[in-house]
């Protein structure tokens, strides 16, 4: 069973398949960075230029994001064994007051397959929450989400905390959701703005110098 395989199986949703193929690579001797490099983050690529284009919508999306998942849980143990580098770390989440999360879960899955190491705060999450998850992970991104109008405000707050404490530039702060924009994201001196999850991902290389 090839890499491609893998990587097939995955554009299709198809997580039993990929575990249990990825397990099949492992039992053969094949790296788990390889792996990851040569199937699933190829794969989930393939998702998210198909997500771009149109051609392929949110329910496709979740249910790739969930093969490779199954994939990556497998693989987590074996590329810390391997010292296999991360690309780098996000704190994600959705602002203070927005319950909504299938955006925000989006842009995890896209990044997870960039090969970042994501920490997922949830929904409701205040921009001290964020600051304090930022520097117990070393991350050097905070992600905020927002699909209100009345939430997006919040991310005003995240900006300016993070600027309080002087933690820029080491920690950048990207936003993103239905109601923003790059005017917004402009206005409230955030780091980074992306139109979907996709870019958001490829954004967040950029903005880390790892593209």
């Amino acid at each position: 069973m090839s890499l491609e395989a893998i990587s097939e199986a995955l554009q299709k949703g198809k997580a039993k398949d990929v575990t249990a193929m990825v397990q099949e690579q492992i039992d053969h001797g094949v790296t788990a960075k390889a792996i990851l490099e040569g199937a699933l983050m190829p794969g989930m690529d393939v998702v998210g230029r198909r997500f771009k284009a149109n051609e392929i919508y949110v329910p496709e999306v979740l249910i790739a994001a969930r093969a490779m998942t199954a994939g990556i849980n497998l693989l987590r143990p074996l590329l810390i064994d391997e010292a296999v580098e991360s690309k780098g770390t996000i704190v994600i989440g959705t602002v203070k007051g927005d319950l909504h999360d299938i955006g925000k879960n989006l842009v995890k899955m896209m990044m997870e397959g960039k090969g970042f190491n994501i920490v997922d705060l949830g929904t409701d999450v205040s921009a001290d929450q964020y600051i304090e998850a930022a520097k117990e992970h070393k991350a050097q991104i905070i992600c905020c989400s927002a699909l209100l109008t009345t939430t997006m405000t919040e991310m005003k707050n995240v900006v300016a905390r993070v600027d309080e404490l002087g933690l820029r530039p080491a920690i950048k702060v990207m936003v993103g959701g239905a109601p923003i924009t790059q005017e917004y994201c402009d206005s409230i001196g955030a780091d980074a703005y992306s139109a979907d999850a996709a870019s958001a991902a490829e954004k967040a290389l950029e903005l880390i110098g790892a593209a």
